[in-house]
């Protein structure tokens, strides 16, 4: 039996695999987004090709892999009224603290969003695969995570 560490361990290194990538896609802009999708994608095939996934897995990971995409991409379609709101507040003739906050806790939430649809997908990844699918993944993300000689 694996020790709770880790498992917790293995799912961190997934997460960080696939928030680093989903941040990536929520940056892009004018046919960026689908070009980091497709990065992504790739990306998540190639840390499941050592997993020996079966259809059936992976069909579920695909569809936990989209609902963070849908997430990603609802936060990202706002970005330019967000923008157009922050500029207004910054050019105010004075700060307003109250409608500050309000901004901020707005896109707090909205962030919070995102992170608990990604949270998600980890975890639903997590239980569709098996302990040794998940080593397999877990060992291939920690060879090829960028930065750190993969």
């Amino acid at each position: 039996m694996l020790s709770r560490r880790t498992i917790l361990g293995s799912v961190a290194v997934l997460g960080v695999g696939l928030i680093t990538a989903v941040a990536a896609f929520a940056q892009g802009g004018h046919g960026r987004p689908a070009m980091m999708k497709r990065f992504v994608s790739v990306m998540i095939d190639e840390a499941l090709a050592p997993a020996n996934v079966t259809p059936e897995q992976r069909t579920q990971i695909y569809a936990a892999r989209d609902r963070a995409f849908a997430a990603v991409e609802a936060h990202r379609q706002t970005r330019g009224a967000h923008m157009a709101e922050a500029l207004a507040l910054f050019e105010a003739d004075a700060v307003d603290p109250g409608r500050v906050a309000t901004f901020r806790a707005q896109r707090e939430a909205e962030h919070r969003q995102v992170a608990d649809a990604i949270s998600q997908a980890i975890t639903e990844v997590h239980d569709v695969l098996t302990p040794a699918q998940r080593k397999a993944v877990a060992d291939w993300v920690r060879a090829n995570r960028p930065g750190h000689g993969g």
